[in-house]
């Protein structure tokens, strides 16, 4: 096995005085998208360019084929046409002798479709158009829509007529052409005509050969026809199938029907649609109303899962690939749609600005609309259903292009990680010939995780950041407090519209409610995951713990201020405590039924098992029920407590960041320092333990951690500063043969390295050649050298200082302060190691010698000010079809106008010993 592989798949990993098994089908390096501009690759480009790849630590790439580039339509390659495939069949083998693993979008761009879709298997909308007949008449007409763009394609698919509670099916009565005839009864007829049209939505940054209509996902025929096209391609071409089929989050706009939703209606909600359109279509939100739509939105959820998401990944599995999905964005149910497929990812949106007290800030930023509660659905899909592997789209305009720096990806990491996530992918890098100009072909959104971009030099740092992070993320079982219920039918009832969609930027309006209790659970030192209404069906009760069918285990079910709810989940809810499970309703119990059918005999049914559930919400109360008990309150913080669970005093006393898994031995942590203070205290935890070990997965350095007992709990030293993260392992027995964990003491002797400094570059663009001599530190921006304010390099930062004998068994860190933006640390002519992320300082204990040392520290600075020279100079780099390149604000971008941005060492730099 190549050696760029074989230290993560099929072997044993030593991170800890314990080993881990890594999962034999997935490496645990970092993936990304892999955008092919036009298709426009060639073998020797696609060589050079997972080569690359892997040398940085990549471990997979997504192929998504995008729109061209220009003057270059000669070279593009239509999408699965043979030469296609070769390209395909190269890419698969390529990676596999590269250790790495090819996934491909089913489709180009986003969502699934193409030139194959004909316009009745296209996206479809609901038409309406209405009709007033008067008294005794005839009513002649030709029904068709208002809209002359979907007169000739929309197809009628009821046309009904309403006078008081008399509701008549016209349908029949209308020919082959659209004209009815019809002598209506006395009285004042609404005529209502429901048609099938089409929201003619093309798919969206289509690669050649991928352009033409949107499929419509509710259509089990369509996706069988869709399918089939890939399937073609495949046999005929004799390509292997990749390692995983990807789809890209719901972005179909619009489409809010299908060809046959009312006979699938009727048959899944048990009565018919069509007879009750005016309460359907009212604006007015009467209960009636608000019942027809939940129902409405339970279909279509139905359909989207059943049609294409189980669909799609049964498929794939017949063809000995899986499937990668974000549900979100899809108007379904988002646990059960993540759930269907073999991995689910979520995805970041933005920046997350945690305060981390030594990391700089850019101007050019959005808010990260992916927050703790959004993330955690993928993850909790996966927990529930037994998936191993949780992906995620990661970093999707962190900041504007150019001027995202690595320190500035840590923070989005680790929040992915405590969310659960296990398996990163980048958004993204583009294939870019080797001999395209600087600075490559680019893809319009950032962040560019490629070989042009001058981060690319300290990147294989963050990668093994994130392979040493996701190897022990894989370990063990999730191990998180409570299966917390997810509301859907509230939001189904109570959201205006018809067709609702839950995509990333909506979710605090969707979901206001069901976010402040996730945040308020976690906040009171608790984790959680998301359940569904068919996982809590499905749940059974073991020892008194709620178990899913995918194996993962919790303390208590929690119902946050649910008040729509199946019978049969709660009569399911009321026969876990009774077998002994604890279940927990927070600011009420559910107070009706959802939905129309039968509403009056549900209603009476779900009263029935009320009457065996004691709450009072007056006060924090715990009722017992037969093996199990009802526990219910307002309170979030004394309601959780009368569970008798432990909390997490790192999360809930502390501010920290962490998730924890069990292993056979023990309990793994992973703790992560989102919040602008350091930590240092006697930390108790929620689990008991004999001995513990810490982990850095930024140095890959371990050793046992101070562990006491106090008043029948473990209390452990933790030591964080802002921005950092530590893996903590405990043991249930003592383990005796592990070498201290190394914490660097709060007090200590700071010496400032002021012998001067000598500075050269070991590489720009555009070259500098010059020597500098540095009485102060500070950004080479600023010194008197025309070319130093528009190049992107690496400098060389070099002194010497004097070391005293007596602190050489001390611990001794380097502090860089303010870095632009990365870091390699060489030391008496060895490489300490590359400082990447906050705190910005590297241990040098053991490195150091009595007497003289000799300093380097070459700094990587980000490409910023070169593409503003480029702009202001009018060089056109902007060379792609479609949309180009566009700012963060997705407008045309212009750099020319950017303020300088700062490079290398730009303040102090100091050694600390401990004392």
């Amino acid at each position: 096995m190549n050696k760029l592989f074989y230290s993560i798949a099929f072997s044993l990993i030593f991170f800890f005085g314990f080993q881990t098994t890594a999962l034999c089908d997935e490496n645990s390096k970092a993936g990304t998208r892999w955008w092919w501009l036009g298709s426009a690759v060639d073998t020797v480009n696609l060589a050079y360019n997972l080569q690359e790849y892997a040398r940085a630590g990549i471990g997979s790439v997504e192929i998504t084929p995008i729109y061209g580039v220009q003057k270059n339509d000669a070279n593009n390659i239509a999408f699965l046409s043979p030469e296609w495939m070769k390209m395909l069949s190269f890419t698969i083998a390529e990676t596999k002798r590269l250790g790495m693993e090819t996934d491909m979008n089913t489709g180009t761009g986003w969502p699934f479709g193409g030139p194959e879709v004909t316009v009745r298997d296209a996206a479809s909308k609901l038409i309406i158009r209405e009709y007033q007949v008067n008294g005794k008449s005839v009513f002649s007409e030709k029904i068709i829509p208002d809209d002359k763009r979907q007169q000739k394609d929309a197809v009628l698919q009821r046309l009904m007529a309403y006078c008081g509670k008399r509701v008549l099916d016209l349908t029949k009565l209308v020919d082959s052409k659209g004209n009815i005839n019809w002598k209506s009864p006395k009285g004042n007829w609404r005529l209502i005509a429901a048609f099938n049209g089409k929201t003619f939505q093309q798919v969206k940054r289509a690669a050649p050969g991928g352009e033409g209509l949107v499929m419509d996902h509710f259509s089990a025929s369509a996706v069988d026809k869709y399918l089939a096209h890939f399937e073609k391609a495949f046999s005929t071409s004799g390509s292997p199938y990749p390692h995983a089929f990807f789809n890209d989050s719901y972005e179909v706009y619009g489409a809010d029907w299908t060809e046959d939703f009312f006979e699938q209606f009727e048959r899944r909600r048990g009565y018919k649609l069509e007879l009750h359109l005016p309460a359907f279509l009212s604006k007015e939100r009467s209960d009636l109303t608000a019942r027809l739509v939940a129902d409405y939105r339970e279909t279509i959820s139905d359909l989207l899962f059943e049609n294409f998401t189980r669909k799609w990944t049964d498929w794939a599995h017949s063809h000995g690939s899986i499937t990668r999905n974000q549900a979100h964005g899809s108007p379904g149910n988002l646990i059960d749609l993540y759930a269907t497929v073999d991995i689910p990812e979520i995805e970041g949106f933005g920046l997350s600005d945690f305060g981390i007290k030594s990391l700089r800030r850019d101007s050019l930023t959005r808010k990260n609309d992916a927050d703790f509660s959004m993330l955690k659905y993928a993850s909790s899909a996966a927990h529930i259903s037994g998936k191993k592997l949780i992906s995620s789209e990661t970093f999707t305009w962190l900041t504007e292009h150019f001027r995202t720096s690595l320190s500035q990806c840590k923070p989005d990491l680790d929040l992915m990680f405590v969310a659960g996530v296990n398996r990163m992918n980048f958004h993204g890098t583009t294939y870019s010939p080797r001999e395209a100009a600087w600075p490559g072909w680019k893809f319009y959104a950032s962040i560019d995780m490629s070989p042009t971009n001058s981060i690319w030099r300290d990147a294989p740092a963050m990668m093994q950041y994130i392979e040493r992070c996701q190897s022990l993320l894989r370990t063990g079982k999730p191990d998180n407090d409570f299966l917390l219920y997810l509301p859907v039918y509230d939001v189904w009832h109570d959201q205006e519209g018809r067709l609702l969609q839950f995509d990333i930027h909506s979710m605090e309006k969707r979901m206001p409610a069901f976010i402040h209790a996730v945040q308020s659970i976690y906040q009171n030192g608790y984790d959680v995951d998301y359940s569904s209404d068919s996982f809590v069906l499905s749940a059974r009760c073991e020892n008194g713990k709620i178990v899913t069918k995918g194996g993962a285990s919790y303390k208590a079910l929690i119902f946050p201020a649910v008040r729509k709810m199946p019978v049969q989940v709660l009569q399911h809810i009321s026969a876990l405590a009774a077998q002994g499970a604890t279940v927990v309703f927070l600011e009420n119990t559910p107070n009706d039924v959802p939905g129309l059918k039968d509403l009056k005999q549900r209603r009476k049914s779900l009263k029935m098992v009320l009457k065996n559930i004691k709450t009072d919400f007056t006060k924090v109360t715990v009722s017992q029920y037969k093996n199990g008990r009802f526990v219910s309150g307002t309170d979030y913080n004394e309601t959780l407590k009368a569970i008798g669970t432990a909390s997490e005093e790192m999360i809930s006393t502390y501010g920290l960041h962490a998730i924890r898994r069990a292993n056979a031995d023990g309990y793994l942590y992973f703790i992560s320092a989102l919040h602008e203070k350091d930590t240092r205290d006697w930390i108790t935890l929620a689990v008991k333990a004999e001995s513990a070990e810490f982990f850095d997965p930024m140095t890959g350095k371990s050793g046992k951690a101070a562990v006491r007992q106090q008043n029948g709990r473990t209390q452990v030293m933790v030591e964080l500063k802002s921005g950092q993260s530590v893996f903590l392992k405990t043991f249930t027995e003592k383990q005796s043969d592990l070498a201290d964990w190394n914490y660097p003491s709060l007090k200590q002797k700071r010496i400032v390295l002021n012998n001067g400094w000598k500075m050269h570059f070991v590489q720009s663009e555009p070259q500098v050649k010059d020597t500098f001599t540095l009485v102060n530190l500070h950004s080479w921006t600023e010194l008197e050298h025309p070319t130093l304010k528009i190049n992107t390099g690496t400098a060389a930062y070099e002194t010497t200082f004097e070391f005293n004998v007596a602190n050489l068994n001390k611990q001794v860190y380097l502090h860089l302060g303010d870095v632009r933006e990365s870091a390699r640390v060489f030391l008496n002519g060895k490489e300490a190691g590359v400082v990447w992320a906050a705190p910005f300082e590297i241990d040098l204990s053991g490195l150091l010698l009595a007497g003289k040392n000799e300093l380097r520290i070459e700094v990587t600075n980000l490409p910023a000010n070169r593409i503003a020279d480029y702009d202001r100079r009018g060089i056109n780099w902007k060379i792609f079809n479609e949309i180009n390149i566009v700012n963060i604000g997705y407008k045309p971008p212009y750099y020319a106008n950017w303020e300088t941005v700062f490079g290398g060492l730009c303040s102090e730099v100091s050694l600390s010993i401990g004392e």
